[in-house]
């Protein structure tokens, strides 16, 4: 009984010792991620739509699920909807630029868990993704994958990426267009 009594309290220990560990490494991360995460996004932001600046606008979050947040750029050059939304491994994080015409203007994935070479080259900076995202410029909601009638190439054995793409900036075009 004494010998599980002694395992009891080392192993306590040991998991205090490493949990304490663990909490000091994330207090101290913490800020340098969330600024990295803010770089980002504005990164983001520049890329689908350039604007002296962005300000948060309030929105129907019920009738529009994937959408986190909408911007409305301080030039009049439109808004900047971000996204949430399934894709083919996990969620993807979109920044969707939308002109006064509800045309895109482009898009730039934030965030995303795709299979690197399939899904993940939406994000790429290579040429495949690049050729990809430049498609979405100037089309209105009724965009879809040339497969269903549309005029956007889907990725080479990413079509699920590809169509919840699509789909993601044409939600991002209706719910600017709902702002009135």
């Amino acid at each position: 009984m004494n010998k599980i009594l002694k395992l009891a309290i080392v192993l306590f220990l040991v998991c205090a010792v490493a949990a304490g560990a663990l909490g000091f490494v994330n207090n101290l991360t913490a800020p340098i991620i969330e600024a990295q995460a803010q770089a980002k996004t504005a990164a983001a932001f520049a890329t689908v739509m350039q604007a002296d600046g962005y300000e948060e606008i309030e929105f129907d979050k019920e009738g529009f699920p994937t959408v986190v947040t909408i911007h409305r750029a301080t030039n009049g050059a439109g808004h900047v909807v971000t996204s949430t939304f399934s894709g083919a491994q996990g969620n993807i994080t979109l920044a969707c630029g939308v002109d006064p015409n509800f045309k895109c203007t482009g898009i730039s994935v934030i965030e995303h868990s795709e299979t690197s070479g399939l899904g993940a080259n939406a994000a790429s900076t290579a040429e495949v993704g690049v050729k990809f995202r430049a498609q979405f410029v100037g089309q209105d909601e009724t965009i879809a994958l040339s497969n269903a009638g549309g005029t956007i190439d889907a990725l080479t054995g990413a079509t699920i990426t590809s169509r919840s793409i699509a789909g993601a900036v044409a939600e991002s075009i209706r719910v600017v267009k709902s702002l009135g």
